[in-house]
């Protein structure tokens, strides 16, 4: 009886320790499944409210900021440059946009894999984002797309057609945004230094793609389509500063979406880059303010916007790959160079440059893709690896030197595809539609010839 019991007894502990390992390792299975998908939603739920911030910056952002700058008879006609964006890139970007540029394809261009978005869905492209979404990594890149060719409608302000600006624009994200994007960000990209790019370039939230390319573009335009009727004699004073001001303070907010969004999850990337935007942006102000107030005496409201949009524009290709302190350095020598732009350079080249596009953003974005080779920073974005794991040197303090050639090659890649890009489009819309508005029409002002109404009307 006795070795029955015991016999028993072994029997049940035998079956009690081999079925305790299985329940172990389900229960740690579960908890990994559990910190994934928390994982996951904290990303994706900032992935989702950085989308809605870059929007913001397009409308109302560039919208206010734009508009308060023009003349009151051309107001509606300013907002309308920007809104338009938003329509029409949106279902540019549904049906192809997207897949070319972020599609697999060659050096240069994506396919056509993701057209109409197709195999875009919920489960994550590891290739670009492992812990959001497909869709959710699409549709921020959509806002960037968005917001790019708007920023150039500040250097042809007051003096363009609304259709042949719409068409412009179009073309322009075919023939420039699109293989920018692609060369820069997209898988195997020619300028990808996380994908084996044939020149490393490091663009965190789109200095070379977004500003470089808008800023030169820009230039292009003023040049192309000649100055405003009665610049610079008559008097084309900003019509409401207020609107602006509003614009450019939502820009500054919007901006922590465009740069620490570009993290792409809701880490310590992204608030080195939040923080680093912001010193950036507030660097520039005071910069621009101090520079004003040496030449005029005064340190203007237009010129606080101004200095810290410049700031923000600069810091963008480095925001996740240079630490604060560099954030403060670019941004003080943007508020410099930029006003110099802006103010001097200028009047003495003879460009108008309606709102500074080309001033700002391009200019902007050139010193702070090379600043970027300087500052950048294994400390503070340790993303590129050699074989054996360990981080590389990324810019010129940390010994690396060649990475200030390699920014300076990828801009130069990126203002010639701006400038040859641009003429096309031009040349192209011009065949189809007249570009810039009867010398009648521009006397009128956009709004009433253009849309038929008025931006104030003070009538009882």
């Amino acid at each position: 009886m006795s070795y029955r019991i015991v016999a028993l007894l072994s029997l049940c502990a035998s079956a009690l320790f081999s079925q305790s390992p299985p329940s172990a390792e389900a229960e740690l299975a579960a908890l990994r499944a559990a910190v994934k998908a928390s994982q996951s939603a904290g990303d994706n739920a900032w992935m989702l409210i950085s989308s809605a911030l870059v929007l913001m910056m397009t409308g109302p952002g560039l919208a206010l900021f734009y508009s308060g700058l023009v003349r009151k008879k051309n107001v509606l006609g300013t907002m309308m440059q920007s809104f338009v964006m938003m329509a029409v890139i949106t279902l540019v970007w549904f049906v192809c946009g997207y897949s070319l540029a972020f599609g697999e394809g060659s050096r240069f261009l994506g396919s056509l894999q993701y057209a109409f978005l197709q195999n875009v869905g919920a489960d994550p492209n590891p290739d670009y984002a492992g812990t959001i979404p497909h869709q959710t990594f699409m549709i921020y890149q959509l806002m960037f797309a968005i917001i790019t060719p708007a920023l150039i409608a500040g250097a042809f302000a007051e003096r363009v057609r609304f259709g042949a600006m719409t068409l412009f624009c179009t073309l322009w994200t075919f023939i420039v945004y699109f293989p920018a994007a692609h060369m820069v960000w997209g898988k195997g990209g020619f300028l990808n230094a996380f994908s084996n790019g044939a020149i490393p370039v490091f663009d965190f939230a789109g200095g070379t793609v977004v500003h470089i390319t808008s800023g030169f573009s820009a230039l292009v335009c003023a040049i192309y389509l000649g100055k405003r009727k009665g610049y610079p004699v008559d008097p084309m004073k900003p019509h409401s500063l207020v609107l602006s001001f509003i614009g450019a303070c939502l820009l500054w907010v919007g901006w922590f979406g465009f740069n620490a969004g570009s993290a792409l999850a809701a880490s310590g990337l992204a608030t080195s880059a939040f923080v680093t935007t912001h010193m950036a942006s507030a660097a520039g102000a005071i910069s621009w303010m101090l520079a004003e107030r040496i030449k005029t005496g005064k340190a203007s409201a237009l010129g606080a916007i101004s200095g810290s949009v410049a700031g923000l524009a600069t810091v963008t290709q480095g925001a996740g790959f240079v630490a604060p302190y560099a954030g403060v350095l670019i941004g003080l020598i943007a508020g410099v160079v930029c006003f110099f732009m802006v103010t001097v350079a200028k009047n003495k080249l003879g460009y108008d440059d309606s709102l500074d596009a080309f001033g700002v953003h391009g200019v902007g974005g050139l010193m702070g893709c090379t600043l970027t080779g300087v500052f950048a920073t294994r400390t503070v974005n340790d993303a590129l690896k050699n074989a054996a794991g360990q981080p590389l040197p990324l810019g010129l303090v940390d010994g690396n030197a060649q990475q200030i050639v390699n920014q300076l090659m990828g801009a130069g890649i990126g203002i010639a595809l701006a400038v040859v890009g641009t003429l096309i489009c031009l040349k192209v819309t011009d065949i189809i539609t007249p570009i810039r508005m009867e010398s009648r029409d521009e006397t009128e002002g956009m709004d009433l010839t253009l849309h038929g109404e008025e931006g104030y009307n003070f009538e009882a």
